[in-house]
């Protein structure tokens, strides 16, 4: 009988040489598949979503959740890896770090070494809502969101389920659902498109308002604020509560010109010797 015609189990069984001069090397081990995304509708899930959403921030996993402007994505702001996965799903570096969501201005003295009075001012008028702030950090705080030069930006988002989220997570690191570049997501299909399994639970609350992002104000740069972009919240809303805002193409004064000397008069002549 020939080797073709032998049973597949007796060309499996055939005995091997002893001592071979090369070993076999090891197999190596199956990479673990990694675990699909979980979908939760929020309306219809709501406690399903609640817990599978605090689950994956606790496990450090990044989710997509709604706003009151478009999708984001979020981690554990408290969490270097968690967010280090948030900029690596959206393809961005960490010279780009993401702002920081909140449940209420409350939570904002835990993160930040001053709020200045304009800011207390425009936080108390317009949050919850499309308004991030940028503020000092708090000296000694743990957190690690990037390149941030001891800032952080902060902002209370205006959808409840959102807040009611962050009250059980704490601070969420939270940037546009999207690859960046890319046009930010307004629903649950365009931000599963373009972050896949790169995010392990997505929070579908249907439509978001809009493309329109939130307002952001540096309060770094000058304790009476200035507009780094322009959002839902305009720049004449914002001046009737903080006059002084400036805004983001405004140019700076000009430090006045020193006048030039006027000229001397010539000294006179000295008599002639005698």
């Amino acid at each position: 009988m020939s080797e073709e015609q032998l049973p597949e189990d007796d060309i499996v069984s055939t005995p091997e040489p002893e001592n071979p001069e090369t070993p076999e090397p090891d197999a190596p081990e199956p990479e673990t598949p990694q675990r699909p995304a979980q979908v939760f509708n929020t309306a219809e899930q709501r406690d399903e979503a609640m817990a599978a959403a605090v689950a994956a921030i606790r496990a450090g996993e990044c989710i997509v959740l709604p706003t009151d402007t478009v999708y984001g994505i979020g981690a554990n702001a408290m969490d270097r890896d968690a967010v280090q996965k948030l900029l690596d799903a959206k393809h961005r570096g960490r010279d780009m770090p993401p702002p920081v969501l909140i449940a209420d201005a409350a939570s904002l003295g835990a993160l930040v070494q001053f709020i200045d009075e304009d800011a207390k001012a425009l936080a108390a008028k317009f949050w919850p809502g499309a308004l991030t702030i940028i503020l000092r950090t708090q000296e000694g705080l743990r957190i690690d969101l990037g390149e941030t030069r001891g800032t952080i930006a902060v902002r209370v988002p205006d959808h409840e389920f959102t807040r009611a989220l962050l009250r059980r997570t704490g601070p969420l690191a939270v940037s546009s659902a999207n690859i960046s570049g890319q046009e930010s997501s307004t629903d649950m299909a365009e931000a599963r498109r373009q972050l896949g399994d790169a995010v392990a639970v997505y929070l579908d609350a249907g439509q978001t308002p809009g493309m329109t992002p939130s307002t952001i104000v540096d309060f770094t740069v000058t304790t009476l604020g200035k507009v780094l972009r322009r959002g839902v919240i305009t720049l004449e809303q914002l001046r009737e509560v903080a006059a002084y805002v400036e805004d983001i193409d405004e140019p700076e004064a000009d430090e006045p010109e020193p006048a030039e000397p006027e000229a001397a008069e010539p000294a006179p002549e000295p008599p002639p010797n005698a």
